[in-house]
């Protein structure tokens, strides 16, 4: 048995300036941006949300700018291996995480638990394995 839930939305940005993705994403959605730890402040930030609702984060990339979804777990193999019995697949894995495709082809990644309650949270969903 594991579980799992959303976690974040992720805004990809294909920027020279995170600053300037920051900015915008900030004021399009209400939030204040908070910068993460010094080595990765330069690519990576999150917006200041409630802790009850999922994580913003704003991420600068090299691929095309897009959204995606993180899915936070206790058990990043069994959830892997539930979602690819839905027809997802592997496109890469890091030591933290795993990012896979959704058969409609929207990527995402599958991630250690994020969200503070996650172990007390009624909304985590508790899959047989």
């Amino acid at each position: 048995m594991h579980k799992s839930r959303l976690a974040a939305m992720v805004i990809d940005c294909d920027v020279e300036d995170i600053e300037t993705a920051n900015r915008f994403w900030g004021q399009a959605l209400g939030f204040d941006p908070k910068p993460s730890d010094e080595s990765w402040a330069d690519r990576y930030t999150h917006l200041n949300v409630p802790d009850d609702q999922p994580h913003v984060l704003i991420q600068k990339v090299n691929h095309p700018s897009r959204v995606h979804l993180d899915i936070e777990t206790d058990n990043i193999e069994a959830e892997v291996n539930r979602l690819q019995s839905l027809g997802a697949t592997i496109v890469e894995r890091f030591p933290r995480w795993v990012v896979m495709e959704a058969p409609t082809g929207h990527r995402f990644c599958v991630v250690n638990p994020q969200r503070p309650d996650f172990g007390e949270s009624p909304e985590v969903n508790v899959w047989g394995d």
